[in-house]
């Protein structure tokens, strides 16, 4: 018998983690206004997100999906690879 994904949950990740990512850089950007210091921390939030969305799945998702975790982590390996290009030019 196979484990069931529970029917709250799209490709490992959880329903909370991009709503809230959204709303703590929403809060950051807006802080950003007062704060312009605030401003750097909305954009990394922002960043963050996808970052930290293909970790949990490549984790979470390891025993049920191989694939879903070897794209999780070819993905994370492409935005390393647009960084470091990035940091050359």
């Amino acid at each position: 018998m196979t484990p069931q994904k529970p029917e709250n949950e799209l490709a490992g990740l959880p329903t909370w983690l991009y709503p809230t990512g959204f709303w703590a850089a929403v809060v950051l950007l807006a802080g950003g206004v007062l704060f312009p210091s605030m401003a750097v921390l909305g954009v990394v939030c922002v960043a963050l997100v996808p970052v930290l969305a293909a970790v949990w799945v490549a984790v979470s998702a390891w025993r049920m999906d191989r694939r879903l975790s070897v794209a999780a982590l070819v993905a994370l390996g492409g935005l390393g690879v647009v960084f470091a290009v990035k940091g050359l030019l």
